[in-house]
């Protein structure tokens, strides 16, 4: 199994940005894909979610209307498109997949990706 993030870097405050993960050795189908980010000294947060067939999704309050997820189960890709980024954004941003099959939990992560948000 493997999860790998790309498209971090230094933004200008204001700026965008699009994460992407690629997964691999699984049924990415199956699985709820999320973002998570964890700032230094902070907890690692729940930033956005979209669930198995990608019509719903979930947003953190302080991100909600400025970030977008999306995913593209044929191409086994998760996104996160990321506007008028704040500093208060700055984070390591994991990729994560969960599934529960046949009683069973099944939780990945990524190895993160730095964003960086500073003038």
């Amino acid at each position: 199994v493997q999860l790998v993030e790309s498209g971090g870097g230094l933004v200008q405050p204001g700026g965008s940005l699009r994460l992407s993960c690629a997964a691999s050795g699984f049924t990415f189908s199956n699985y709820y894909m999320s973002w998570y980010r964890q700032a230094p000294g902070k907890e690692r947060e729940l930033v956005a979610r979209v669930f198995p067939a990608g019509g719903i999704t979930n947003y953190s309050d302080s991100v909600k209307g400025r970030f977008r997820i999306s995913r593209v189960n044929a191409q086994n890709t998760v996104s996160l498109q990321m506007n008028s980024l704040k500093p208060e954004d700055t984070a390591v941003y994991y990729c994560n997949a969960v599934s529960s099959i046949l009683g069973s939990q099944y939780n990945y992560w990524g190895q993160g990706t730095q964003v960086t948000v500073s003038s």
